[in-house]
């Protein structure tokens, strides 16, 4: 099972040469680019090493709904001892669980260093204590887990068939992929690990299409998961823009996105790269947000100026998404 596939690094974005087939290039794009996912069964098996706390591995975790999978979880320093004096911990789900904690082990030499940001935040008391759940995609299936499944009634036949056929592999996962983290995955952390079980400590993570997924995670499961983090959150779901895929996701948002009540979310984009198609949609998203209730309180939405899609720029500004949903006032 590889990293985060490079159709999501490094990729600049451009215009359809015809704009009528721009929805259908996007999800056809989509699908040639799954195919060229680097398959690295050596790094697929190494243990990463974190440059601070340890990598328990839950290698090849069964399930009854989605291909088993590895789930690396972050313990940070000093874990047992705590656990011993009866402190436990939040949680983090994080998507694409290999490309999070030592670059040695990823397809393209980057990670997004979370033991490293953690670990300083705790440590100056901005946090409080937390581990992260690494949960690991399923390469070619990648597409098919993260892509919201909830979207795809409300795109055109035409273009919903043809992104499922191509860009899912005709196999819509998503919600499979939801129920397990939520009836297998997580029951199983909460029972081995000193996890704090609330929803207001436990959020969902990523970027790109785990950006998506852990909005849409969010709100089909709202009494699960307090928060949801997306960096570079890939509304277009595809590679050009377009309108289909994108007000898809915003009707959906419209109607369902998690009572802000109970509720905090973070959203990103950088400018280049595959980022530089993201403005319009983020605006547009945000603004969905606030007439669904959100506030500066529980609603945060940022742009990095001149960084792009790839984990050293998510690593370089995770510090701030970490504290906006964890961090103590």
């Amino acid at each position: 099972m590889p990293g985060r596939q490079p159709e999501d690094h490094d990729i600049h974005a451009t215009s359809a040469p015809n704009p009528q087939r721009r929805e259908l290039l996007a999800c056809s794009l989509a699908a040639l680019s799954l195919s060229l996912a680097p398959v690295v069964q050596a790094e697929a098996q190494t243990l990463p090493k974190p440059a601070s706390g340890r990598i328990e591995r839950l290698a090849n975790f069964p399930s009854k709904l989605i291909d088993a999978r590895h789930v690396d979880v972050w313990l940070p320093e000093g874990y047992d001892e705590a656990v011993r004096a009866g402190r436990r911990f939040a949680v983090i789900y994080m998507h694409d669980g290999q490309m999070l904690f030592d670059a040695s082990t990823t397809w393209n030499k980057q990670a997004w260093n979370v033991d490293a940001t953690l670990s300083r935040l705790v440590r100056e008391r901005r946090i409080p204590d937390v581990i992260v759940v690494g949960v690991w995609n399923n390469g070619k299936f990648r597409h098919s887990e993260y892509m919201p499944q909830k979207f795809l009634p409300l795109l055109k036949p035409e273009i919903r068939e043809r992104l499922v056929r191509e860009g899912l592999q005709g196999k819509p996962q998503s919600d499979a992929y939801l129920r397990f983290l939520v009836e297998e995955l997580k029951p199983a952390i909460d029972a081995r690990f000193a996890t704090r079980t609330e929803r207001e400590h436990t959020v969902l993570m990523g970027s790109s299409m785990g950006g998506l997924i852990s909005v849409y995670g969010m709100s089909e499961h709202p009494q699960v998961f307090g928060g949801a983090a997306g960096l570079s959150t890939h509304w277009v779901g595809g590679f050009q823009a377009n309108s289909h895929i994108p007000l898809a996701a915003f009707n959906y948002l419209r109607d369902h996105l998690a009572d802000p009540a109970t509720h905090r979310l973070y959203q990103d984009h950088g400018t280049t790269e595959l980022d530089a198609i993201y403005a319009p949609y983020q605006r547009f998203v945000d603004e969905i947000a606030r007439d669904r209730g959100y506030t500066q309180a529980n609603y945060l939405s940022r742009v990095f100026e001149g960084t792009g899609h790839n984990e050293r720029a998510w690593a370089a500004r995770l510090e701030i998404p970490v504290l906006f949903l964890f961090g103590r006032s």
